[in-house]
């Protein structure tokens, strides 16, 4: 898939996604918490994987991360998203990749 060619407006929605990703990711960690209030003990695994991806993502330390996932707490983890929403911890920068020259 990284061989594959896209048309210049596929390159552009795609560009525009991870340009917006740190919004995505904090609408779905909101998302995460309700969820977690109300999953299954069997979903809950999975939703606390996803949890931790975003949150590193989002730039949460990794010792706050830790403790979140040690307690398996929502309220907790609401804390974080309300820390994010609020500006105390602030998505990592994307990292430039550089272009492929043009033909």
């Amino acid at each position: 898939m990284a061989d594959r060619d896209f048309s210049r407006f596929q390159k552009k929605v795609i560009q525009r996604y991870y340009d917006n990703r740190p919004q995505v990711d904090e609408q779905r960690l909101s998302e995460l918490v309700a969820e977690l209030y109300l999953a299954s003990d069997k979903k809950k695994p999975k939703l606390w994987d996803s949890a931790r991806d975003i949150m590193l993502r989002l730039g949460t330390p990794e010792s706050r991360v830790e403790h979140v996932l040690k307690t398996k707490d929502a309220a907790i983890l609401a804390e974080v998203v309300k820390d994010v929403q609020s500006g105390k911890i602030r998505p990592k920068p994307p990292e430039k990749k550089p272009e492929p020259p043009a033909e």
